[in-house]
C-alpha cells in the first residue's frame, strides 16, 4: 500500500479536541458538551410514546395509564409519530427538488443558470412523453420545469418517474396502495392523517409512511436529483479532498453548508473570478478556498473538485478552527447553535434562504435572480473580513485524504462496463455489474447512507461497517454524511482497494474506481434507487431479489425516516443503527420489522450493536443469493 494509511476515528477525535481547547479559551459552546447537559434522554420520547398533537395533553403512555385521554394507546401514538417523522422529512427534501425546478425554469442562455447537460434533459423528456425535435434547449427547459412543478400538487395520476420500475414493482404497490400520487397530497394526507382524531391503526399509518416516502424518493428528491445534473453537470469521476485540512490558513476561506446547490454553486462560480482573488489578495490572503459542510459540500464536490471539510457534527470544527471568514448556509442540517459560535471568532454566520432563518446570523436573502449579485457579495464579505482573523486562535489539523467522487449512475454504468468481457449490446447497461455480482466476483453492494448523531462514536459504524463490507467482496456506493465519513478515512482513495477481498480488489484495479463510490447528497439516494431498478430489468429479477440491502448506521433526521421509508418500499432490506422511536409499540415495531415485507417485499433491521449490524447485511447478502442460485 505504499505511504497509504487510513484516518481513524481516534485521529479524528485528538484532532476536534484541540479545537475544542480553543474553543474554551474564547467560552465556545460545542455539541459534545451540549450532549452532557441532554443526557439522559426522554424515554418517553425515545419510545415514541409521548403525544403531544392536541391540548388536552401531552400524553405519554406508562403501565398504569395504557392509553392518552382520547383512548389512544402506545400502538397508535407511536405510529402517528412515526408518519409525521416521514412527512416532515419527505416535505423537506421534496422542497428542494421544488426549488431546484424553479432555478430550471429560469433558466437562460445569458443568465447565470445555464442548461449544463442538455442530453439528459432530452432523455428526460422523451420519458415523460415531450416532443424535443427542433426546440430550443431553454424553451425545452422551461416546459419540462412546469411539469415537473406539476407534480407536486396535480389533481390525478401519480408521479411520473415510476415509470422507471419494472412492472412487478408498480403491481407491488397498486396492490397495497402506496402509490405516490401528488408530492405534496402525500405529505398532506400523512398530516390530515396524523391530527386528533384521525387515524390510530399501525397498519394504515405505516401505509401512508411507505407512500409518503415514495413520493419524496421517486418525486421531489428524484426532481432534486435529475434536475440538478442538467443545470450543473451530471458528476463524474473527479479527484478531491476531504477532512479539515482542506482549509488553507493563507486564503480567505469560505465554507458552504447546507443542501442546496443553487446557492453553492454560484458562490464557487464567483470565488474562482480573478477580480474577487485578486480582491482577497488586496487585503492580505494569498486567495481563495471554498469547502464544504454536508451535502452542499457532496453537491459541489462531485461537480466541481470542492474540497470537503466534513460532515454533519463537523460544522461547528471548520468556525473552530479560527481560519473560517465566513460559513454560508442554505437549508437543512445547520446548527442554530452557528450564530453564537461565531460571535466567539471573527466568522460571519451568512443565513440565505428564508426557510432557514437562525438568530445572530447575517441574512443576505438568495432568490434565483438575484444568484450572480448575492453570490459576489458574500464572496467579498468574506474577504473584507480576512484582516478580522485573530492569529493566537488559529489552528487547522494536518489532517485530510484524497477521494474520487462522483459516481452518478451514468458514471458506474460507465466504468463498471471495462471490468467484464461483455460484447458491445450490453454497453450503456448494467449487465456488467450484474455480472462481476453472478460470477462471485462481487458478493454484492450496500448502499450507506445518512447523518451522523451522537448517540453513536461519530462515524465509527459508517468507517467500521465499510472495512468490513469490501474485506467480504462487498462494494458500497454511499451518499451524503455516510459518503464524507468515507472520504475522510481514505475509503475513497483509490489505494484502498488492497483493504478489499480479492474479487472487489480485483474489480477496484480493472475499472481503476475506489471501494466505495461516492453517489451524491442525501436526494441523491434517488440515484440508488433508479440504479437498482435498471439493475433488476436487467437481469430479469424482482428488486427484491438483488443481493443488495440499505444501511443508515448513524441516521438522525427526519429526511433519514423519509428515505429509510421509500428504500424499503423500492424493495430494499435496510439497516438501521438507530430505533426510529418506535420500540415503544410492539405492534409498529413488528410491522416496520416484518409485516410491511408482505406490502413491498423488503422490511428494516433495527441493531444498535454494530459487530451484529454489519453481520446482519452480509447474512442478507449471501441469503438473497442463495435464494436466486448464486
Amino acid at each position: 500500500m505504499g505511504d497509504f494509511k487510513l484516518t481513524t476515528v481516534e485521529e479524528f477525535e485528538a484532532a476536534t479536541n484541540r479545537l475544542l481547547e480553543t474553543g474554551a479559551k474564547v467560552g465556545a459552546d460545542a455539541w459534545q458538551l451540549r450532549v452532557k447537559n441532554q443526557t439522559p434522554h426522554c424515554k418517553f420520547g425515545e419510545q415514541g410514546i409521548c403525544c403531544r398533537i392536541c391540548a388536552m395533553g401531552p400524553c405519554r403512555i406508562t403501565p398504569k395509564a395504557p392509553r392518552g385521554i382520547c383512548g389512544c394507546d402506545a400502538h397508535g401514538i407511536v405510529g402517528r409519530n412515526y408518519l409525521k417523522f416521514t412527512a416532515g422529512g419527505a416535505a423537506a427534501h421534496s422542497d428542494h427538488g421544488r426549488e431546484i425546478c424553479h432555478t430550471l425554469y429560469a433558466s437562460a442562455p445569458d443568465g447565470a443558470y445555464k442548461v449544463k447537460d442538455p442530453e439528459k434533459l432530452i432523455r428526460i423528456a422523451k420519458e415523460w412523453g415531450v416532443e424535443t425535435e427542433g426546440k430550443d434547449i431553454y424553451d425545452l427547459a422551461h416546459e419540462i420545469a412546469e411539469m415537473a412543478l406539476l407534480e407536486y400538487g396535480k389533481p390525478f395520476g401519480t408521479q411520473r418517474f415510476i415509470n422507471r420500475l419494472p412492472q412487478h414493482t408498480l403491481d407491488l404497490w397498486e396492490k397495497a396502495g402506496v402509490t405516490p400520487r401528488a408530492i405534496d397530497r402525500e405529505v398532506s394526507c400523512a398530516l390530515h392523517m396524523t391530527h386528533m382524531g384521525c387515524s390510530s391503526l399501525p397498519e394504515a399509518l405505516v401505509r401512508q409512511s411507505i407512500r409518503t416516502g415514495l413520493g419524496d424518493g421517486w418525486g421531489g428528491s428524484m426532481c432534486g436529483t435529475e434536475f440538478s445534473d442538467v443545470l450543473f453537470g451530471t458528476p463524474k469521476p473527479i479527484e478531491t479532498e476531504a477532512n479539515l485540512g482542506v482549509m488553507n490558513a493563507d486564503n480567505v476561506n469560505i465554507v458552504v453548508h447546507g443542501h442546496d446547490p443553487s446557492l453553492s454553486e454560484m458562490v464557487c462560480e464567483y470565488a474562482d473570478d480573478p477580480e474577487m482573488i485578486a480582491y482577497a489578495k488586496s487585503v492580505g490572503a494569498k486567495g481563495i478556498t471554498v469547502s464544504g459542510v454536508c451535502c452542499t459540500s457532496n453537491e459541489v464536490a462531485m461537480r466541481r473538485g470542492v474540497p470537503m471539510a466534513g460532515n454533519f457534527l463537523q460544522q461547528e470544527n471548520v468556525v473552530l478552527t479560527g481560519a473560517c471568514e465566513a460559513i454560508v448556509v442554505d437549508v437543512q442540517c445547520i446548527f442554530p447553535a452557528l450564530g453564537p459560535l461565531s460571535k466567539c471568532f471573527h466568522t460571519k454566520f451568512i443565513t440565505t434562504s428564508a426557510i432557514a432563518r437562525m438568530p445572530e446570523s447575517e441574512y443576505i436573502h438568495f432568490t434565483v435572480g438575484t444568484a450572480a449579485e448575492k453570490a459576489k457579495q458574500i464572496v467579498k464579505l468574506a474577504c473584507d473580513n480576512f484582516k478580522n482573523r485573530k492569529p493566537e486562535l488559529v489552528h487547522i489539523p494536518d489532517m485530510k485524504q484524497k477521494a474520487t467522487v462522483g459516481y452518478s449512475l451514468e458514471a458506474i454504468v460507465k466504468v463498471l462496463d471495462g471490468v467484464t468481457n461483455s460484447q458491445v449490446d450490453v454497453l450503456g447497461t448494467t449487465k456488467p455489474l450484474l455480472e462481476c455480482v453472478t460470477s462471485g466476483v462481487l458478493r454484492g453492494a450496500v448502499a450507506m447512507v445518512g447523518c451522523n448523531n451522537p448517540k453513536i462514536r461519530p462515524d465509527t459504524a459508517h468507517i467500521e461497517l465499510m472495512k468490513k463490507l469490501i474485506a467480504n467482496d462487498i462494494i458500497i456506493v454511499a451518499s451524503g454524511c455516510a459518503a464524507q465519513a468515507a472520504a475522510k478515512a481514505g475509503l475513497m482513495d483509490k489505494r484502498a482497494k488492497d483493504l478489499c477481498g480479492a474479487g472487489l480488489k480485483r474489480v477496484c484495479e480493472l475499472a481503476d474506481i475506489p471501494p466505495v463510490l461516492h453517489m451524491g447528497s442525501c436526494v441523491d439516494i434517488s440515484r440508488m434507487m433508479v440504479l437498482v431498478a435498471e439493475l433488476a430489468k436487467d437481469s430479469g429479477l424482482k428488486i427484491s431479489q438483488l443481493p443488495v440491502v440499505g444501511c443508515a448506521p448513524e441516521w438522525m433526521s427526519e429526511k433519514a425516516v423519509s428515505i429509510g421509508n421509500y428504500v424499503i418500499g423500492t424493495g430494499i432490506d435496510t439497516f438501521l443503527g438507530v430505533d426510529p422511536y418506535v420500540s415503544g409499540s410492539s405492534e409498529m415495531a413488528q410491522w416496520l420489522t416484518n409485516d410491511v415485507r408482505d406490502m413491498v417485499e423488503a422490511a428494516f433491521t433495527v441493531e444498535t450493536d454494530i459487530e451484529k449490524l454489519v453481520d446482519a447485511m452480509i447474512d442478507r447478502i449471501e441469503e438473497k443469493r442463495a435464494a436466486i442460485g448464486i
